[in-house]
């Protein structure tokens, strides 16, 4: 049997014992003792190497339809073991493969992908489907919370749809592209509809949207990362073909809101970008109107305007980490939201946790608060929690980062200021940062960007101010080179 033999079984049991005949039934063979033509079905048998333990084992498949199908299977078993002749740990490991194959009803491993996991020295166990893998990958994942439904969401959503049927260790570029391509072709799709003079098809395509570029960068930053973890872990072998693709999709600049554009926006309500940045005076004249409107947020959206943390930077800071006296915050905590859950943490990256220094206006402004702060204090008594905050809530409580936008998005419709997100009002900060002349590393170092090269993409879009006094500059430098004329 080292070699291998063919025959027939059925499912026939003992009418005595209800035992299973298997290849003993009476009806498998004719009288002259050749195989009955119909009933049973064909089945091959071939002994293994041993265990690891030590013990025998066979490989046996039934089931097959013709006596053809069970020599063929029979003679691949054979040439796949042949593959691991003298490799004592290969060949135990190879049947193994074969004997899951068989019992999970699977075909055997193709030869040649065999031979290339013999050769790289990788597993030789079938790879897992994209969807089994990923599946797995993120229940082992150890990242926060947030990040982890951003990957969750994005594996439900693009990747399993699309690639979930692709064995993990076959997938290629060319997939992947494949994806991205049937993204773009349904964003098309969406945009028609939405523009389409058939109701039918706009409500089709109520409340969804497109899939935009920021989200092509994610979708495919999930799943480079997910591959990683598979060659990290040697599940595959080769290189990561989420590397090889390259997603279109550029960072949004920040716009001014210049007169021209203001105009233009009270006229038709037309904004000009999805990242708009204040000017100064209308940064003033918010922060003019909030400390009237909504004096309990003003010191936040201050300290946001002109020194530019994150919103969950500004609503974690910790009380312990103001120095007016020093004219210094640090931040290393901030306030993420889980769902609708505040959650306190550090922040993502190590360039995150900094020092930013305080000018004297926003000094004044903090120490007002803070005075504010006790009254209030004073006033709750022994009910006044102790969250270790500095922006708190009249009662003591911490701001909620949503609640804390909300309350922006009415001050700005009450005030008829043109539109912008509260992040914008970082990117505010920085625009006027870079008008100040201040260098493009503290600048860096100021918003907790881990490269200067993000802070210079960012914010490429100047006012025309500046624009106007570098042009005015160069002219300058030319002119003063020129001959006199008559």
């Amino acid at each position: 049997m080292p070699d291998g033999s063919i025959f027939k079984r059925c499912g026939c049991r003992h009418p005595m014992t209800h035992k299973p005949y298997g290849n003993d039934c009476p009806k498998l063979r004719r009288a002259n003792g050749a195989w009955s033509s119909d009933h049973g079905g064909w089945a091959y048998q071939i002994e293994l190497p041993r265990t690891a333990e030590g013990h025998r084992r066979i490989l046996r498949r039934a089931g097959l339809p013709t006596r053809r199908a069970a020599a063929d299977e029979l003679d691949h078993a054979r040439a796949l073991l042949a593959l691991t002749r003298g490799d004592r740990r290969r060949r135990t490991e190879l049947a193994d493969v074969l004997q899951d194959a068989v019992r999970a009803r699977r075909p055997l491993p193709e030869i040649d992908r065999l031979r290339q996991r013999l050769r790289g020295d990788g597993p030789l166990a079938e790879a897992a489907t994209v969807a089994e893998y990923l599946t797995d990958w993120l229940t082992h994942l150890k990242v926060d919370t947030n990040t982890r439904r951003g990957y969750e969401s994005i594996t439900r959503v693009h990747l399993i749809p699309h690639l979930g049927e692709v064995p993990l260790d076959k997938l290629r570029a060319s997939h992947i592209r494949q994806m991205f391509t049937a993204i773009e072709r349904r964003n098309a799709e969406i945009v028609t509809a939405r523009t389409s003079p058939d109701p039918t098809a706009r409500w089709a395509v109520r409340g969804i949207r497109t899939t935009g570029p920021s989200t092509r960068q994610r979708i495919r930053a999930c799943l480079r990362k997910a591959i990683n973890d598979a060659l990290a872990d040697e599940l595959i072998v080769g290189s990561n073909p989420a590397a090889l693709v390259k997603v279109p999709g550029t960072r949004p600049l920040p716009i001014v809101w210049e007169d021209e554009r203001v105009r233009h926006w009270r006229t038709t309500g037309e904004v000009p970008g999805p990242i708009m940045v204040w000017t100064d005076t209308q940064v003033a004249d918010f922060l003019d109107h909030a400390a009237t409107l909504d004096p309990d947020l003003h010191p936040l959206w201050h300290y946001m305007a002109y020194r530019g943390p994150r919103r969950g930077e500004a609503c974690g800071l910790r009380d312990s980490e103001v120095r007016l006296d020093r004219r210094e915050t640090t931040i290393n905590n901030q306030i993420a939201t889980h769902g609708y859950t505040l959650v306190q943490k550090p922040p993502k990256s190590r360039a995150g946790t900094r020092d930013i220094a305080l000018d004297d206006d926003t000094v004044k402004v903090l120490a007002t608060y803070k005075a504010r702060r006790a009254q209030w204090r004073l006033a709750a008594g022994p009910t006044w929690p102790d969250t270790g905050l500095f922006f708190v809530r009249p009662d003591g409580r911490p701001w909620h980062p949503t609640g804390v936008t909300q309350r922006f998005r009415r001050l700005i419709h009450k005030t008829g200021l043109p539109p912008i997100r509260l992040h914008d009002l970082r990117h505010s900060a920085a625009t006027f940062a870079l008008h100040a002349g201040v260098d493009i590393k503290v600048l860096s170092e100021q918003l907790g960007h881990s490269t200067t090269t993000l802070t210079r993409d960012t914010y490429q879009s100047v006012s025309k101010a500046m624009r106007h006094e570098a042009a005015d500059a160069v002219a300058a430098m030319i002119r003063n080179r020129r001959r006199p004329t008559a």
